[in-house]
């Protein structure tokens, strides 16, 4: 896109398609390696010679410190400035990146990916702050629907990428470079934004109360949801229960220190009044529950067609490139058809993601071996297409209202929902995958034709949200006629 070209009467900054463009590419390789390490396991294993057990939190201690990052750091690109905690956010992860790569034994490597997922949760709320503070109009809704498709197409297409990766670079250390990828794309894109990325302030001078207890609230709030997810990929759901009742403690607390934060005259980390904002709390519960039926379909994909008929990594992510073909067409066309058709979009996706869904586990509980991909080419091409209908909408209409001073925090927020659903999703599609696996004598198609159509149970819970929500902006639109 071009940033020399600018549509008569438009307003806003003239770098801002530009920004748009370089920020985008830094969501996308944030987001990317949330899903990309996932068919590097195996190589980690056989590299550092650890169990898969440990391993895996390579993949979840990434995800848990990306989520802890995100509400905290939004609030801070909206005190301090978002062009500075943009390239501060930007050079940590490529920094980061480079030490995960380099990592020599299980123990630093965990430690990077830590620190890694710090720099990417830094990162991303910036988008949606630099979006609200750049764009006016329905140019703002366009670059939603870019941030929308990044979301959506990075998740989609991080098993395609590491499975090329992996089958292009051979031997015991080919793990290494799905991280080493990050450094010259990262470096180039750090060069870039130190050029076009604005310097404006995020928020208003004078206005840089942190709020310290409710980040600190907030965070072990997350914690306390994240880490049985987590855990329940080896140990099984109910495991940590008690982590889930702290929750809730804690989330309460986080609540009513937020709201005596605002009568105080300070400001929150998370303003209690975004949950007034048009679009924003029914955004932030679609977002939460159609990612807990998203994210774990690329799993039980990838254990369908690798541990059910050996596919390899790279084959078993081409396998699945139709859902994400689908993904990056429909949230491009989406992204620019939300202004007008707004909800409507994410109604009819879901529709379309839930036909698609259960037509692929109908087919690959029939239809196995060589065939399978290509029987199921055509249903994950519609469950795509669906897709990329509700990422990409939903991110617009969920934050096209809210204001400047609270578009980092508020971005953060609609990313953390996401990132909770994401964790929960990955632990209960693949609890059910392997307990069905396990009672039906190895019957591969069975436990991914059922784990597929829970996945799709959850897309009717999201589309029930939708359709409540469209029919309340429509009846209350009727009403102020």
């Amino acid at each position: 896109m071009s940033a020399t070209r600018e549509a008569p009467g438009t307003t806003g900054h003239p770098l801002r398609w530009r920004t748009l463009g370089v920020s985008q590419l830094a969501a996308f390789m944030a987001l990317l390696d949330v899903s990309i390490v996932n068919v590097a396991l195996p190589s980690i294993e056989r590299g550092l010679g650890v169990s898969a057990a440990t391993a895996q939190w390579v993949v979840s201690g990434y995800a848990l410190s990306f989520g802890l990052a995100l509400v905290p750091a939004g609030r801070l690109g909206d005190a301090l400035g978002r062009r500075r905690m943009f390239l501060i956010a930007l050079a940590a992860f490529v920094l980061t990146s480079a030490l995960t790569g380099a990592a020599p034994t299980i123990g630093l490597l965990i430690a990077a990916r830590l620190l890694q997922g710090v720099a990417g949760g830094m990162l991303l709320p910036q988008n949606s702050g630099l979006i609200q503070e750049l764009f006016q109009g329905a140019e703002r809704g366009r670059a939603f629907g870019i941030l929308g498709a990044t979301v959506g197409v990075a998740t989609a297409t991080g098993p395609v990428v590491g499975g090329l990766i992996i089958t292009l670079i051979a031997g015991p250390d080919a793990w290494r470079w799905v991280f080493y990828v990050n450094v010259p794309i990262g470096l180039v894109a750090l060069v870039l934004a130190a050029r076009w990325v604005p310097a404006r302030s995020g928020g208003g001078r004078g206005r840089t109360h942190l709020d310290l207890i409710g980040s600190l609230l907030l965070g072990a709030g997350v914690l306390c949801l994240l880490l049985p997810a987590v855990d329940a990929e080896s140990n099984g759901l109910g495991h940590d229960w008690w982590l889930l009742v702290a929750a809730v403690g804690l989330l309460a607390a986080f609540a009513r220190w937020e709201l005596q934060t605002v009568r105080r005259g300070r400001q929150p980390v998370l303003d209690p009044r975004l949950a007034h904002t048009s679009g924003f709390a029914a955004g932030s519960l679609i977002g939460l529950v159609y990612f807990i039926g998203f994210t774990g379909i690329w799993l039980v994909l990838a254990l369908f067609f690798q541990d059910g008929f050996g596919y390899s990594p790279l084959r078993s992510g081409l396998a699945v490139t139709p859902f994400a073909i689908g993904i990056a067409v429909s949230a491009a066309i989406a992204g620019r058809l939300v202004s007008r058709f707004g909800r409507v979009l994410t109604v009819a996706g879901l529709i379309a993601t839930v036909a698609g869904l259960v037509s692929t586990a109908l087919v690959l509980r029939h239809v196995g071996g060589d065939t399978a991909a290509w029987a199921a080419a055509g249903p994950l091409l519609v469950a795509g297409l669906g897709g990329g209908m509700v990422t990409s909408p939903n991110v617009t209409l969920s934050l096209q209202h809210v204001p400047v001073d609270m578009a980092g925090a508020a971005g953060g927020a609609l990313q953390t929902a996401q990132r909770i659903g994401s964790a929960i999703g990955t632990a209960v599609l693949a609890t059910i995958f392997y307990r069905v696996l396990m009672s039906s004598a190895h019957n591969y198609s069975r436990a991914a034709s059922d784990a597929l159509l829970s996945a799709s149970a959850l897309m009717v819970l999201t589309l029930l949200i939708a359709a409540v929500d469209l029919f309340r902006h429509a009846s209350s639109a009727h009403a102020g006629r």
